[in-house]
């Protein structure tokens, strides 16, 4: 009792704890660059297309995601309508919260998206 099937382990202990795996690199979770101890902000982004119309998006890279649409990599309705130029951005603190901004500011008139704009978060 109390050996595992990889040989000498106590049972409940994990063979590939994390902790144990940076510990035997001599880091700690702290040192580790891939990890951030506070997750990245998600952005709602507001771009104007060729026709004049807006389109509204989310990204955690706003940069490479307006380099995307103007590659016509993006949506499928920027594609069709080129983005001329990003109008304006906005930080939520996960994906969820920028989703459902985004959810609420496609729903607004054209109108109320430009007091979006113009308004400070």
């Amino acid at each position: 009792m109390g050996a595992c099937a990889f040989g000498g382990c106590q049972r409940g202990t994990s063979l590939l704890h994390p902790g144990q795996i940076l510990a035997a690199a001599g880091r700690s979770p702290v040192d580790n660059p891939g990890m951030s101890a506070e997750p990245a902000p998600w952005y709602v982004y507001l771009l104007e297309c060729r026709n004049g119309s807006y389109y509204a998006g989310i990204s955690n890279d706003v940069d490479a995601r307006f380099q995307a649409h103007l590659a016509g990599k993006g949506a499928k309705y920027t594609r069709a309508h080129p983005p001329v130029k990003l109008l304006a951005m906005r930080a939520y603190p996960d994906r969820a919260t920028a989703s459902k901004a985004e959810w609420q500011l496609k729903r607004q008139p054209r109108a109320r998206k430009l007091a979006w704009l113009q308004a400070t978060p």
